[in-house]
């Protein structure tokens, strides 16, 4: 790549593979020199991150509010006497809030609160003449704890996405765990949870605080389940509490596939790529292209857009890391290694985009057409911004109202019913070994 290249081209699929099509897995993720002397000064040793996650969660466990409290001034200048964030300080937060971004999260909520409201997920039961009965009870979650991070930069949007299929769903209680940063939280999270009906909120982040919502404190009652996205820390101690509590996914670096041809319009790929990338450094922004002019039209408007933008250190260490342009034989050579990459996001801007659709197995959300930007989908279309990343798109899905229910299975059978099932029943009970299986089966036959 020449000096004043901000994106690579490369010249095949074979040549991108090893470089850019393929993720590590979260164990791969070390800590960088600068996190790893942070670690040490903090801590008084040198440890992994998942070491310093493992020793947070044991303080948490064994001595509650006292260790939240503790990380939380260590880690987030945090000095608050009281997790719980007081309802005024809600209030405070909106009345602060900018008009236009006040209007702009009841904008987005109503969208969201639209789309989820047109998902399926009832109750059902089926009766037959005999008098017995199969079906499903759908419940939703008691208690779900979400995360609304609040690093480098605070995203009221992912609150949303989360915090209102909750809502819709029918969860009874929503507790949101948001960190300060430098000691003060984001009135914008405060005004987003306000919108989202949602008045439990904790000044706390962090490990400390899926540990918090994992185990219960004298200050937090524990939840059932934990979302929301998060850094390497919170990723990780979501995975150590998963199976006494729920969690959504272990979300990787966020990352999006474009799909483009001879009609696109390079003004806007280039738009896409840099939204992407402007997220964090590991961030993910690749073209597919079997276009060489598109292809050079696009690097030379990235690095044309890039001047204007105020993240320029991120984006650039973002597409030189993991963003690229790779040209490809055809579209259906790009659909092939999208199916296989499994984005998180997939977008399609070429002429036939719609015709694309239904060969897509495999992205947590599709983007058709050039107007269709994934930026435009991160606020105000309507559907969850939290979607699978490191091609777990293949098996999972992006937050919706199945999230946050259960499934209760239900059956009653007659007498009559029983006694036409019980053969089949025993004998599968008996060759399995397990004989009082068979005898309550039969019992019913002789009554």
């Amino acid at each position: 790549m020449m000096a004043d290249e901000v994106i690579r081209i490369y010249s095949s699929a074979n040549e991108a593979r090893s470089a850019l099509l393929e993720r590590r897995a979260l164990d791969e993720y070390s800590a960088t020199p600068e996190l790893a002397r942070a670690i040490e000064r903090l801590f008084g040793r040198s440890l992994t991150p998942d070491q310093v996650v493992a020793q947070i969660l044991a303080d948490v466990a064994s001595t509650g509010d006292d260790a939240v409290r503790r990380y939380s001034a260590m880690l987030d200048g945090a000095s608050e006497p009281s997790l719980r964030v007081p309802a005024e300080r809600i209030e405070q937060a909106w009345e602060i809030t900018p008009e236009p971004i006040r209007h702009a999260l009841e904008f987005a909520a109503g969208r969201i609160r639209a789309f989820y409201e047109r998902q399926p997920g009832q109750s059902w039961m089926a009766w037959d003449e005999q008098g017995g009965g199969l079906g499903q009870i759908i419940r939703p979650l008691d208690r779900v704890g979400l995360y609304a991070p609040n690093g480098t930069a605070a995203y009221p949007s992912s609150l949303l996405m989360a915090a209102i299929p909750a809502r819709v769903a029918g969860v009874g209680e929503i507790a949101v765990a948001t960190p300060p940063r430098q000691g003060e939280l984001s009135d914008a999270i405060l005004s987003a949870a306000r919108v989202a009906g949602v008045t439990e909120v904790y000044a706390m982040g962090g490990a400390q605080a899926i540990g918090a919502l994992a185990y219960g404190t004298a200050s937090v009652p524990r939840v059932d389940k934990i979302m929301g996205p998060g850094n390497i820390f919170v990723v990780l101690a979501k995975r150590r509490v998963y199976g006494r509590v729920a969690i959504d996914a272990l979300p990787g670096p966020t990352e999006t596939l474009l799909i483009a041809d001879d009609s696109s319009n390079p003004a806007f790929v280039a738009a896409d790529l840099l939204a992407q990338s402007e997220h964090d450094a590991l961030a993910s922004a690749i073209l597919l292209t079997p276009s060489l002019p598109l292809a050079r039209a696009v690097q030379a408007e990235v690095g044309r857009q890039l001047e204007g933008l105020a993240r320029q250190k991120v984006i650039r260490a973002s597409l030189d890391g993991r963003g690229g342009i790779v040209l490809v034989a055809d579209l259906e050579e790009a659909l092939e290694i999208a199916n296989d990459f499994a984005p998180e996001h997939l977008c399609l801007l070429t002429s036939d985009a719609w015709n694309l659709v239904g060969k897509v197995q495999h992205a947590g959300g599709v983007f058709v057409g050039e107007y269709s930007s994934e930026a435009l989908g991160d606020y105000v279309v309507g559907p969850s911004h939290i979607m699978p990343t490191g091609r777990t798109a293949r098996f999972s899905s992006p937050v919706n109202l199945w999230d946050f229910i259960k499934i209760t299975s239900v059956f009653g059978v007659s007498r009559e019913q029983a006694s036409r099932m019980s053969r089949e029943a025993i004998d599968l009970a008996e060759q399995e070994g397990l004989s009082a299986h068979a005898a309550a089966v039969r019992i019913r036959l002789n009554q």
